[in-house]
């Protein structure tokens, strides 16, 4: 049984990259985990912050479900509407879906004092990337329970990974790293 598990956890990771390799040709190699990366962080803060909303609401604090105080103090970051992982996948096949990450990405770095110079600058955009393949890898992690162990950090594992392939890829594979 343990097996199984590792099996599927590890699928998370090479389905990742799948979807990354997918951006050949719209995105340096190199870049992959940046915007695997990055996109991974909103759908966490995001997951994170439905849960949150979801208990405050079970505790009969409705009133409170959009005061910045009631996330934070559970070390949740707020999320406006236009931040959250909903708001990216229902304009997911949208033209400016770069734009609407990148503005995501700035809205929670503004609402979150803690992350002040730690997430990208319009670097979607920048991307320039193909709005399908973009939508695919959106799809693809939207598919990911990012609160399903809680025992396991996703985003360090994805991560980690996605580091080992580009050590494999460059014969630096001496180091420890995961093999898929």
């Amino acid at each position: 049984m343990a097996k199984q598990n590792n099996k599927k956890s590890k699928s998370i990771e090479e389905t990742l990259w799948d979807s990354a390799n997918k951006l050949r040709g719209s995105v340096e190699s190199s870049e992959y985990k940046h915007v695997v990366l990055g996109l991974i962080f909103l759908k966490f803060a995001s997951d994170k912050f439905q849960a949150q909303r979801k208990k405050l609401k079970s505790e009969g604090k409705e009133k409170f479900i959009e005061m910045r105080e009631f996330y934070n103090q559970d070390n949740v970051f707020y999320l406006q509407e236009e931040s959250r992982w909903s708001h990216i996948i229902a304009n997911s096949k949208q033209s400016d879906i770069a734009l609407k990450i990148d503005t995501a990405l700035h809205n929670v770095e503004k609402n979150n004092p803690s992350l002040k110079g730690a997430l990208p600058d319009n670097y979607f955009s920048r991307l320039n990337m193909d709005v399908s393949k973009l939508s695919a890898l959106l799809d693809t992690i939207n598919n990911i329970d990012t609160l399903k162990d809680k025992e396991q950090d996703i985003v360090g594992r994805v991560y980690e990974y996605f580091l080992s392939k580009f050590a494999l890829a460059e014969g630096k594979g001496k180091g420890e790293c995961l093999h898929s």
